[in-house]
């Protein structure tokens, strides 16, 4: 009997005007797609209008959280795996992306988080390394391999394609070992409920 389909979100975290991240989650999920086992929604930080205050623990969301909770929550809880789209500001992640972690928790538990970086020098590596340790926190698994483009600008072409032909080998790698954790996780989940 075939496996279900993967459920893949890959998550947009930049809001910036003039952005990139677009750019490269349409990308990446593209690879995610070319597999013909993953279903892949594309969550664009952007489209979700949600507050950067959030009620104290156990109240309730203020109606306009609530309204974008109701379209953000569903879909990170229906998703097996990630890939974290994420730029560098300042040597770390935008508060864009913090905030959509921190309205949610039991939606990370156990589920495997892949990262494409991009930036300057670093290409975003530095938001990557303190990402890691936020989704620790929250009982995800983080998958080492990572995409990262160094000058980024510079690094897609008019079509949106990288112009590196090593970043597709690099998605490669790291899809093959997000679909490995996200499909040995949800055995384990079905197996063995878990307790956070």
């Amino acid at each position: 009997m075939p496996e279900e389909p993967l459920q893949l979100a890959v998550i947009v975290g930049s809001v910036r005007d003039g952005r990139l991240g677009p750019t490269v989650a349409a990308w990446i999920a593209g690879q995610a797609r070319e597999r013909g086992d993953w279903i892949v929604d594309v969550i664009d930080l952007a489209g979700i209008d949600l507050p950067m205050v959030l009620p104290d623990f156990g109240g309730t969301p203020t109606p306009a959280a609530a309204q974008a909770l109701a379209t953000l929550t569903p879909r990170l809880e229906r998703a097996e795996a990630f890939v974290v789209v994420t730029p560098e500001y300042n040597h770390s992640f935008p508060a864009s992306l913090k905030n959509a972690v921190d309205w949610h928790n039991r939606q990370w538990h156990t589920k495997p988080i892949a990262f494409v970086s991009y930036g300057a020098v670093s290409g975003g590596l530095r938001a990557v390394e303190q990402l890691r340790l936020v989704f620790a926190e929250l009982h995800a698994v983080t998958i080492r391999d990572t995409v990262s483009f160094q000058h980024a600008w510079a690094q897609f072409d008019a079509d949106g394609t990288p112009t590196d032909p090593d970043a597709r080998i690099a998605a490669k790698i790291m899809l093959d070992r997000l679909d490995w954790w996200a499909r040995t996780l949800r055995e384990g989940r079905a197996a063995r409920p878990y307790s956070a």
